[in-house]
């Protein structure tokens, strides 16, 4: 049973509420101890308290015992007394559990022992913290006001209960503690299932659903600082309402998430769970999934009749959400130990911070949980490139040496935007979502880029941990196919991104028509929005949120296709290049993509889409290849082997090696300059 922290009870100093609770749970049955004075009007400072059941009365103690409360007694000794009062009620209870005992008082004192043992934990952990010196001891949010009503100490571990204790597993089972589903010689039949559920969800839902739907996830494998954290009543940790939107998932992906958040998620905490249902077909997540869902009380489903997308299905979620605290899922997670908490207490900290967990891996073939380590490793931040896509990097070191340990948040320029938490007050502070972004796409950066420049933070909170099925590709069509996504992206960089928009509109000619013709429809209230609010320019984000960042010119010497005069094709960085494959050559389509290069202020030809990728000089016969270009920003400089002079004779020429660029036998490689072959002069178009 749990104790209610907002209650006075745990307003009080451990041991005097020790003592009146002890009075109060043992009654007049131990009057040769104890005796309550019903006739005193003036009760003593040790029995003016009002729990959860009542009036607990004046308490008067022995009087040798009262001298020695009333003693300055030092911190070591109450924590030595908490001790000790904590072994004599462990052999209480002990003598009840064993049987024999008729006695009236101490029948009421077994009914009431689950009630005690909480009290006497809470009591014996909140004294360790009061000793002076102790290591590890939780801070006080920095700056911040304790409320003088506010319950003191931490929570305790019977406080942050989940909502439901998981089923015995059977550690031999397939998925067990997060490993991975393993069966070999399938039948045809088997086969046939397991092909077919690939196609529909683009992962091993044989797998999935042969895993228990309630699967442990193992020991707490987290760095022992996030393990051993306590987080304070005071202020107290806010409620939040988890949204999970959905579209023909899997039965037992949804369902597997819903339970790794009831088994995990503290019950005074977790206000709600929110499916939100995008105009699902599968017949399985209709009424089947709302009969399921009544027998958890704290889930109910909410539906778009049409399929509009993630982005109107989370302000539908978020416009029903009961909870203080906005946290965002995706319908295929794990959540691992502890993974709420944290969240919530940098909310507690920072209101305007928008937090994500680390982010791992869920196998999508074997649905093994990649589990955290315990011990300190690089962590990893969002980015983005200029085709305003979200990535990963490694932090900076500097950021790095900021970190004292796995609990201090990591500062992210971009987050995925897939798992996350925020204050439901600031998240409609801060406008929310773009409501005129269609379905799914762009909403994560332009997010992100809102956030920052109008004064909010986004951070990666490394103590709290949640699995991802990260897929391929997705199984789902979108109305209006990816047009869509690119209207999104010109609708962010219009609002948010100033004249660096150029930047994005250079690399992709169908956002740049787009923009030209303003067919991405009306930003009036989104720009209002930015100057209500106050919010900086994107210089400002790109010279403080995220410095390292290469920003290619605004005004590139020339950029476009570059098509060989002698063929008439265009150079083309082919498919799935992301550097160490030979450049090729290929038909011109002018719609830039893998055709777009840049000719740089630093004589570089840079493809500046998705990747910063360079054309990188070789030596003859090797063909010419596409490499990751060596300048990106801050404290970086061209490669000898980037360089390229446009010569007036239209030559492409490495002054490393005094070579040209040249096609021949339709391979691209490195040849003495002649300015007479037409497979050595190239122009952009």
């Amino acid at each position: 049973m749990s104790t209610n922290p907002a209650t006075p009870l745990d307003f009080r100093p451990p041991v005097k509420t020790f003592f009146t609770y002890l009075g109060h749970l043992v009654g007049p049955s131990l009057n040769t101890h104890m005796s309550i004075n019903r006739s005193q009007s003036r009760l003593s400072p040790v029995s003016n308290l009002r729990a959860r059941d009542g009036d607990i009365r004046d308490v008067t103690l022995p009087p040798a015992f009262r001298m020695r409360l009333r003693r300055r007694v030092s911190p070591l000794k109450l924590a030595v007394l908490g001790g000790v009062l904590f072994m004599f009620v462990l052999v209480v209870l002990q003598r009840d559990v064993s049987g024999g005992i008729q006695e009236p008082w101490f029948e009421d004192l077994s009914n009431r022992k689950e009630r005690m043992l909480e009290l006497v934990r809470g009591a014996v952990n909140n004294l360790a913290f009061q000793i002076p010196g102790q290591p590890g001891t939780p801070q006080l949010p920095a700056g911040g006001e304790v409320d003088k009503n506010c319950p003191s100490g931490f929570y305790t571990q019977a406080e942050l209960k989940p909502w439901f204790e998981r089923p015995p597993e059977d550690p031999h089972s397939q998925g067990a503690g997060g490993s991975a589903f393993q069966k070999d010689n399938l039948t045809p039949d088997e086969k046939k299932e397991k092909e077919e559920g690939m196609t529909r969800h683009c992962f091993n839902q044989f797998a999935s659903d042969r895993i228990s739907l309630h699967r442990s996830l193992g020991e707490d494998t987290r760095p022992p600082e996030c393990v051993e954290r306590k987080f304070r009543r005071c202020p107290p940790l806010p409620t939040t309402s988890v949204i999970i939107v959905f579209h023909n998932e899997a039965w037992s992906t949804l369902l597997r998430t819903v339970y790794s958040v009831l088994h995990t998620a503290p019950a005074i905490l977790l206000r709600e769970i929110i499916l939100v249902d995008d105009a699902s077909t599968a017949g399985h997540l209709h009424s089947q999934l709302d009969e399921y869902v009544k027998m958890l009380k704290v889930v109910k489903v909410v539906r778009q009749v049409e399929r509009k997308g993630l982005i109107t299905a989370r302000l539908l979620g978020a416009s029903q959400a009961q909870g203080e605290i906005l946290t965002f899922l995706d319908a295929h997670c794990e959540c691992f130990h502890g993974w709420l908490e944290p969240l919530l207490a940098r909310i507690v900290e920072e209101p305007t911070a928008v937090v994500s967990p680390e982010i791992t891996t869920i196998d999508l073939n074997t649905f093994r949980f990649n589990k955290p380590v315990a011990t300190a490793r690089a962590q990893n931040r969002g980015n983005f490139d200029w085709s305003l896509t979200f990535g990963w990097e490694s932090i900076p070191q500097y950021e790095q040496a900021k970190r004292k340990d796995e609990t201090y948040p990591v500062k992210t320029p971009t987050f995925a935007g897939g798992l996350f938490s925020i204050s439901k007050a600031y998240f409609e502070e801060i406008g929310t979502y773009d409501n005129k972004m269609e379905i799914w796409g762009g909403e994560n950066v332009e997010m992100s880029f809102r956030v920052w420049q109008c004064g909010g933070q986004l951070e990666i909170i490394p103590c709290s941990v949640v699995g991802h099925v990260f897929r391929m590709k997705s199984p789902h069509t979108f109305p209006k196919g990816t047009e869509v996504i690119v209207r999104n992206q010109v609708r962010l960089a219009e609002v948010w991104m100033d004249d660096y928009k150029r930047i994005y509109y250079r690399g992709n000619p169908n956002a740049a028509r787009m923009a030209r013709e303003m067919n991405y429809g009306d930003i009036t209230d989104r720009l209002k929005l930015r100057e209500s609010l106050r919010c900086k320019n994107f210089t400002w984000y790109l010279n403080n949120v995220y410095p390292e960042a290469f920003v290619p010119d605004l005004n590139p010497v020339k950029f476009g296709a570059v098509k060989n005069l002698g063929s008439q094709n265009c150079l083309d960085v082919g498919e799935s290049n992301n550097g160490g494959k030979p450049v090729i050559m290929y038909v011109c389509h002018n719609m830039g993509g893998n055709q777009y290069f840049e000719y740089s202020t630093h004589n570089e030809l840079r493809h500046n889409v998705g990747k910063q990728l360079c054309l990188h000089a070789t030596s003859y016969p090797e063909q010419v290849k596409i490499e990751l270009c060596r300048l990106k920003g801050r404290g970086t400089s061209v490669a000898p082997q980037q360089e390229w002079i446009f010569t007036e004779e239209q030559l492409l020429k490495n002054p490393s090696s005094g070579k040209c660029l040249h096609l021949k036998n339709n391979k691209i490689v490195m040849s003495p300059c002649d300015s007479r072959d037409l497979y050595q002069r190239w122009m952009f178009s």
